[in-house]
């Protein structure tokens, strides 16, 4: 694996950690350079840029608890990476399922999906430069999210 690869893998790891650790001013900053898209295609409300609205998002949608977490485990899988090292970008895709347990809900996956992730190199140092997320299988996101996804 090349020093780009290991770079780059480690980021899109590095957003499970930090929104799994609650620091979601962390993941925020992952995306000082970059955007979010919770739809492909979406409306403009939907589009997440730079480090504050990316945070101000994590903080209207993600339940935190008296430990500062929000008792999830982000599980990312399959990550595919094409990178262009003369260009200084990259494209990854990878699967996601996220575990959650609380103590009124029991250990379960409580929704699974994939990324399309895009990357720029800035200065030496590789960023995210996108994120769509895309939703394939919902459970119970009750303890998990402060709206409810089907209204």
């Amino acid at each position: 694996m090349t020093d780009s690869a290991i770079a780059i893998t480690n980021l899109i790891y590095r957003y499970a950690e930090l929104i799994d650790g609650g620091d979601l001013d962390g993941v925020g900053k992952l995306f000082e350079h970059g955007h979010i898209y919770a739809v492909e295609n979406g409306p403009p409300e939907t589009v997440f840029a730079g480090h504050a609205a990316v945070r101000g998002m994590y903080e209207a949608l993600v339940r935190i608890y008296d430990d500062g977490t929000p008792k999830t485990k982000h599980h990312t899988t399959n990550v595919q990476l094409d990178i262009d090292d003369d260009r200084e970008t990259a494209r990854a895709t990878s699967y996601y399922s996220v575990t959650q347990a609380t103590p009124e809900l029991p250990l379960q996956i409580i929704v699974t999906g994939h990324y399309k992730d895009t990357f720029r190199r800035i200065d030496g140092v590789w960023r995210f430069d996108s994120r769509t997320m895309f939703i394939d299988q919902i459970g119970d996101l009750s303890h998990h999210l402060k709206i409810d996804p089907g209204a």
